[in-house]
């Protein structure tokens, strides 16, 4: 294999809450790398992110980034299959590994005495991964099973996929990140292989490692391990289809009669974090914490738990951390007594309510603080820091987004809230779902 110089180590000149040093680097063979400093415990955190994702799979190949995020626990020329993951638990670490739409990522938590040795097996999984025919089989029975117990067990889960499949009509989003059952049982050893050899290259990766180190010592052990592999020549702009202009508001009535408490859920299309244009998910952020993020003050609590005693819960949720359009998700779920017609009749008036009266400034004040004080304390966790920086840059941002990205929440106004409402909050580009035991009247 060839070998690489360095570049430039860059330093940012930033400091994320309580301090921590930020640092980036990368190498010319195309890895991206981040150290954040953190010297009060003897631990550290190293991550491999890859810019690949369920939303980044074949039409036809559904599961497949999943599939292979299960796979890369198998052997290689230098480790038998499990040995990684028992190296790692015999230092008195854990590792684990999580794949999203837009993203796949391995990490590691470990003495800081056993970085070098976590960068050398990671390294040597990025090209080096051996499968077999009966590796390929078994693995491919687990995530069957995993899919029959986180989804197709739960029927939340099985409205949420979809409610997904009916919100984007064209874009992958629509798909399940595990993988639709009969694409995952298709999936081939060739499948694996193809995805692997294509996208697990250091032009498409990602270094994160959060803890106590240096940048200085991050850089010596990754130019070893890290800078002698090859880029890879086969990655592709990772352009998706588009949706259309959603003309009509969609509804799903899903009955299932292991429901013990019916709800009313709503997905609205919602915009994405930009680089350097994150103003408007910013506000989203606000907006989702005023309809629905405190279980008692926020606007739909009041109304529908407190004020007409309708509902047992409701919420809002928004994640704008995505490469491309994300969704506002909000439910209610009713008293016993109310139906699902009413409850949604009542989140109809609550909303149009919102959009007439505008938001209340002390209200306001008060979820911005809010705000501003979960960042703070999730900035707490080194490995919360590591999973906020790998999963931003891996969908285009950059590490001065992310340390922008206070400041931007803290610069949105009143006015920037309402006028993503006026935006998002629009029946066209809704789905509207109801999950029952048994029929109810719509």
């Amino acid at each position: 294999m060839r070998t690489f110089a360095w570049l430039a180590l860059t330093t940012i000149l930033a400091q994320p809450a309580l301090g921590a040093e930020i640092s980036e680097f990368s190498l010319p063979n195309g890895l991206q790398a981040v150290v954040i400093e953190d010297h009060r415990a003897p631990v550290v955190v190293n991550m491999v992110w890859y810019r690949i994702g369920a939303a980044d799979e074949a039409s036809g190949h559904s599961g497949v980034a999943h599939f292979l995020e299960h796979l890369m626990f198998q052997g290689t020329g230098n480790l038998a299959p499990g040995e990684f993951s028992a190296t790692v638990e015999a230092t008195g670490g854990n590792d684990n590994a999580f794949t999203s739409w837009d993203y796949t990522a391995y990490f590691q938590r470990v003495a800081s005495s056993e970085l070098d040795r976590m960068m050398q097996m990671e390294a040597d999984r990025m090209v080096g991964l051996k499968l077999t025919v009966e590796d390929v089989a078994t693995e491919r029975d687990v995530i069957i099973q995993e899919r029959a117990q986180r989804t197709d067990s739960e029927p939340s889960a099985l409205l949420g996929e979809q409610l997904d499949a009916a919100l984007y009509m064209n874009h992958p989003y629509g798909r399940p990140v595990i993988g639709w059952k009969h694409e995952m049982e298709a999936l081939t050893r060739e499948d694996a292989i193809a995805f692997y050899r294509a996208n697990y290259a250091p032009n498409n990766a990602i270094l994160v490692v959060a803890g106590d180190v240096t940048p200085q010592q991050v850089k010596a052990m990754a130019e070893k391990h890290f800078g002698p592999l090859p880029p890879s020549t086969a990655i592709t702009p990772r352009l998706r289809p588009s949706e259309p202009p959603q003309l009509a508001p969609r509804r799903i009535a899903m009955v299932d009669e292991r429901v013990s408490e019916p709800y009313v859920t709503r997905s609205y299309l919602a915009p994405e974090r930009n680089p350097g244009d994150q103003r408007k998910a910013a506000a989203m952020v606000l907006l989702a914490e005023l309809l629905g993020g405190n279980p008692t003050t926020s606007v739909l609590a009041r109304s529908l738990q407190f004020d007409q005693k309708i509902a047992v819960y409701s919420g809002a949720g928004y994640d704008g951390t995505s490469i491309d359009t994300s969704s506002l998700q909000i439910t209610v779920v009713p008293l016993p007594d109310v139906s699902l017609k009413d409850a949604e009749a009542a989140l109809d008036k609550v909303l149009a309510k919102f959009l007439t009266d505008g938001v209340d400034a002390e209200e306001f004040a008060r979820i911005k603080a809010q705000v501003r004080a979960a960042d703070v304390y999730a900035s707490d966790s080194t490995q919360g820091l590591a999973q906020k920086y790998g999963a931003a840059l891996t969908v285009g941002l950059s590490v001065k987004d992310v340390q922008d990205w206070p400041g931007v929440v803290a610069d949105v106004t009143t006015d920037d809230v309402m006028s993503v409402a006026r935006e998002v909050l629009v029946p066209q580009q809704s789905v509207t779902g109801w999950l029952s035991a048994k029929e109810v009247a719509q």
